[in-house]
């Protein structure tokens, strides 16, 4: 049934008085209480908590401790788009919660820093034993899935010059430590679109890992984790469509991410 003009014109109210209360919320410096915000807008009390209440459930609005609100993250999201310029952790954030979503383990976005590939962002599992890797942590390049493919864009040359520069380093029984058997590895992994880790970076954890093919200043990867004995190759097409979706949301943006800024070990 079509709305009527009544519906319409309640709908179109709401979303005044929801600006407002972010107009306000700006005037206050992004902190305020619920009594400041509506004595500013000249909202009842309780108009104004029902407004706030149904941003908060949409991420528009966040609530601390204290009762006072503040801006929320999808918000913070958007305003990336509006500068013109994207965090790539803003971009991926809401595909790697679908993607969490679908295989109810943990999903990790990496970039390629030198030798290693650093945790930037994750969405994490609910489950009570999971995999959590810590964002600004770092691992080596043949100790994880997306690292080989990482190593596979450099060639076979390449690798093996990290292998002579690293020493190849075995974190446990399982790591590959042999340059000629690491870019065997690798090589088959970039000709079929994902890579394993086979406890190769910790004992128990298995992961799966494909690239993102954005246009990027650095290399990036898209990974799940799991207990070596739940993790499945049958995600692989969610993984695959999961990096297509952010690749999309990157198109055309000018994408940034402060890794110096993360926090976790340098």
């Amino acid at each position: 049934m079509p709305a009527s003009a009544t519906d319409r014109n309640s709908s179109i109210q709401v979303i005044d008085r929801l600006r407002a209360l972010l107009d306000a919320l700006a005037a206050e410096g992004g902190n305020a209480s619920l009594k400041i915000l509506a004595a500013v807008t000249g909202l009842a009390p309780s108009t104004a908590f029902r407004i706030l209440a149904s941003a908060q459930d949409n991420a528009l609005i966040a609530r601390d401790a204290a009762g006072h609100y503040r801006f929320g993250p999808r918000l913070q999201d958007w305003a990336q788009f509006a500068h013109g310029r994207s965090d790539l952790r803003a971009i991926a954030r809401p595909v790697m919660a679908w993607l969490r979503d679908q295989v109810q383990e943990t999903v990790n976005l990496t970039l390629q820093q030198g030798d290693e590939v650093v945790y930037v962002e994750r969405a994490t599992s609910s489950r009570m034993m999971r995999v959590e890797q810590i964002i600004g942590s770092r691992a080596p390049l043949h100790t994880t899935a997306v690292g080989k493919l990482m190593l596979a864009l450099e060639g076979e040359t390449a690798v093996q010059s990290y292998a002579v520069r690293t020493g190849l380093p075995a974190l446990t029984k399982h790591t590959l430590n042999n340059a000629t058997s690491l870019w065997e590895n690798a090589r088959l992994s970039s000709e079929r679109g994902y890579a394993l880790d086979n406890e190769e970076a910790e004992i128990g954890v298995g992961c799966l890992g494909v690239l993102l093919r954005g246009h990027l200043p650095w290399n990036a990867g898209l990974s799940i984790s799991a207990p070596i004995e739940r993790r499945q190759e049958s995600w692989v097409p969610l993984l695959q469509e999961a990096a297509r979706r952010i690749d999309t949301r990157l198109q055309g943006q000018t994408v940034t991410v402060d890794v110096v800024a993360l926090e976790g070990p340098p």
